[in-house]
């Protein structure tokens, strides 16, 4: 449907603009504001005639199409594990529509703006969504939601179409000739093997069918794809086959358990985004971090009376890893190499500690931080790691709140262990295990001369574990002995 328009020299009530496609103008009347306006054809956006063609065509209401945004620094996609909102909801700053679980932890997705949901491009429990996709579409009034009904993003249908259609025409024209040019080509190759058609190859590797299984009726013995639907149409009706194709077709996915002979039953855990990337960075660190590792028993007995003392005037518990992170902070300064970090062709040293601290959660292990731990007293650490803890365990940490630190402390004491020696996490230097505290028989020096020379003792062992290209061993000797003395006695701490 066409029209047309005179330009004349003089002011006229219509506002030209630049187009987004091409060489085209937009042509919109300055008083109107609805959703329709027109487009007028025109080169290097002069106009030399007095008469033009265009074209009419409506567009959406005004919206803003929602993104995964990146939430961590190292995420190239996310899960969409939960949608808090559902299409034609309102939603207000902070409010969070959804759940994405990153390479770090689950992050709620907040709202920095009002609206209302019109459209909801991600279904909830989406997998490895790319980092910048559109998951979402925004509105400013509710009556605006029934235009996006049907709402898809742009460019994503014209980039699929030709990858999907070009090859099933050129299949079906190869089908009518009978495939007569390929067929010998094959035969040339295969030397006796029985030829397959493209649309069987595609169909049975979607599926994970071993088409030496398949036996061909097209000629020669040609494997169809209508061959490879009734092989599986079969195989539905056997069920001790299903497990078998199950486990080859998605090895990720958790299964029921099944019966190997010789073997216990079993169950496949499926592995979270989370636990995935974890795993993959513990691989990497130990693999490419040269490590070593400097050991030393700590008496606590002083460090356990001053947290008794104040916890009895303190309004948030103290516990003894929240003055081990104290302890910590203070020794990198005294130290600074160990509050480093390896980037790459530099070493970056901070003037303040971020104490990333170990917490074990339903979802794997993550480490939020203390931040400037090294200013802060007992009661404001212990304060800070329980907000973090709760946090932690129910998914709600902030980016802000795990990413970064620059010194790590992993405490295992209250599983009664002897010793933990971790991992160093890139690109941090350094990282503690801490053990449980255990009742020994120590020589008391005070009493050498006494026919019983000995005492009872509370002592930890702590493992230093160190980046060898930043850190020294005669630097992590130094680290720990500052350590020791901080912990045997605290009340230098408060210094």
């Amino acid at each position: 449907f066409f029209f047309f328009f005179f330009f004349f020299k003089q002011k006229t009530a219509y506002e030209i603009m630049p187009s987004l496609v091409g060489s085209e103008m937009c042509i919109r009347d300055s008083s109107y504001t609805g959703r329709s306006f027109l487009t007028v054809q025109a080169k290097s956006f002069q106009f030399s005639k007095p008469l033009l063609m265009a074209r009419m065509f409506s567009s959406y209401p005004e919206h803003k199409v929602l993104n995964l945004p990146n939430l961590s620094p190292t995420m190239t996609k996310g899960n969409i594990t939960k949608w808090y909102k559902k299409e034609g909801d309102s939603v207000s700053v902070g409010d969070v529509i959804c759940d994405v679980e990153t390479d770090k932890a689950t992050v709620g997705y907040e709202m920095v703006d009002d609206g209302v949901i019109a459209k909801i491009l991600v279904s909830e429990g989406a997998k490895d969504v790319p980092l910048g996709t559109p998951v979402a579409v925004m509105v400013t009034e509710a009556k605006d939601v029934a235009a996006f009904k049907d709402f898809k993003p742009e460019g994503a249908e014209p980039k699929a179409a030709p990858k999907k259609e070009a090859p099933k025409r050129e299949e079906r024209k190869r089908e009518r000739r009978g495939e007569r040019e390929e067929a010998p080509k094959e035969s040339s190759r295969g030397e006796g093997r029985a030829h397959i058609s493209p649309q069987a190859k595609r169909l049975a590797a979607e599926h994970n069918i071993d088409l030496s299984e398949v036996t061909g009726t097209g000629p020669n013995g040609r494997v169809l794809k209508e061959d490879v639907v009734e092989y599986m149409e079969r195989a539905k009706d056997k069920p001790k086959e299903k497990p078998q194709e199950a486990a080859k077709g998605e090895p990720k996915k958790a299964k029921a358990p099944v019966n190997i002979p010789g073997m216990p039953e079993f169950i496949d855990i499926e592995l979270t985004n989370y636990k995935r990337v974890t795993a993959e960075r513990l691989t990497e660190a130990k693999q490419t971090v040269p490590h070593f590792y400097v050991s030393v028993e700590c008496e606590v007995d002083k460090l356990l009376t001053l947290r008794s003392q104040l916890n009895k005037i303190s309004s948030n518990k103290i516990t003894i890893n929240d003055m081990l992170i104290k302890a910590c902070a203070l020794a990198c300064l005294k130290v600074p190499v160990t509050n480093s970090a390896w980037m790459g062709d530099f070493v970056r040293r901070y003037k303040d500690v971020d104490m990333s601290v170990a917490v074990q959660t339903p979802n794997g292990l993550i480490t939020p931080i203390v931040p400037r731990a090294n200013l802060k007293g007992f009661e404001q650490i212990a304060k800070i790691t329980k907000d973090l803890i709760v946090k932690a365990k129910d998914g709600t940490l902030k980016p802000e709140e795990f990413i970064g630190g620059t010194f790590t402390i992993s405490n295992a004491g209250m599983y009664g262990i002897s010793q933990l020696i971790p991992i160093v996490n890139p690109p941090q230097a350094c990282i503690l295990g801490v053990s449980g505290v255990e009742k020994k028989l120590v020589v008391d020096e005070s009493k050498l001369s006494s026919p019983a020379p000995w005492r009872i003792a509370s002592r930890l062992t702590v493992s230093l574990s160190c980046d060898h290209r930043v850190v020294d061993g005669a630097g992590g000797a130094e680290w720990t002995q500052e350590f020791k003395k901080l912990v045997e006695n605290p009340a230098l701490m408060m210094l």
